[in-house]
């Protein structure tokens, strides 16, 4: 059967995708940025909620994969309270400045980590050359990579994916991520013979505020009253589909 990780950007998108058969949980904040380290108490309440799998995202910033010796620092608290927490596992990566996996720096993470697993997150499609990461993430014992094939989702880079997945040959998972929805899960699936797939599955809330002074953006959002969660019917209908196309 079909893995479906659900980024969740936060307990209710959590517990939405849990009761939607998420079979594991990246909790994140900040999705538009791409990811952050969610709150300790997002972590707590999580773990505390929830009886599948809990990696919290280890990224101290949004941009890119390149860290100073400060957010590296920020990163390895992290990961100790998200040991501390219980976690399942975490979500990380890091590049140097060229494009390459910052083995060093990447094996002191996952020695904090141990006994925690490891994800290694989509600072893989930023990397020059996907092939020789994919050795030197395995070789370090990560678990999984989140890819969209290097492209500007997964379906674009399947048949990247799909080189991947062949390459790691039950090595590691290539898990496919970045604009997975219920009418192209089955596609990728078909093109990459990938297992496991990450997606948010969101749905827009629209506020329950009666005043609203639409003339204020106190954030990025273009309309400061509506706001997205992780819908539990969506993750269903991923999995169903994935699932359908497979048998």
């Amino acid at each position: 059967m079909i893995k479906m990780e659900v980024c969740a950007n936060g307990v209710v998108s959590a517990l939405a995708a849990q009761q939607g058969g998420a079979s594991r949980i990246e909790l994140c904040d900040n999705l538009q940025d791409g990811g952050t380290t969610p709150s300790y108490a997002q972590i707590k309440l999580a773990k505390e909620l929830l009886t599948i799998p809990v990696y919290p995202i280890i990224r101290p910033r949004s941009g890119d994969f390149l860290y100073s010796d400060l957010e590296f620092n920020l990163m390895k608290a992290d990961i100790e309270i998200c040991k501390l927490l219980n976690c399942d596992g975490v979500v990380f990566g890091i590049l140097n400045a060229e494009g390459e996996i910052d083995q060093l720096r990447c094996a002191e993470l996952i020695a904090i980590a141990s006994p925690m697993k490891v994800s290694f997150h989509r600072a893989f499609d930023l990397c020059h050359d996907q092939e020789k990461a994919v050795e030197a993430i395995i070789e370090l014992g990560f678990e999984r990579i989140l890819t969209s094939g290097g492209q500007v989702n997964a379906l674009v880079g399947a048949a990247q994916i799909a080189t991947l997945v062949k390459l790691a040959a039950g090595r590691i998972s290539i898990m496919p991520g970045a604009g997975i929805r219920e009418h192209n899960v089955a596609e990728v699936m078909r093109i990459t013979g990938a297992t496991e797939f990450h997606a948010t599955a969101k749905s827009v809330i629209r506020s329950a505020m009666k005043f609203k002074n639409i003339e204020v953006h106190v954030g990025a959002a273009a309309d400061e009253y509506n706001y997205e969660v992780t819908a539990a019917e969506i993750v269903k209908s991923l999995i169903e589909k994935a699932n359908g196309r497979q048998y």
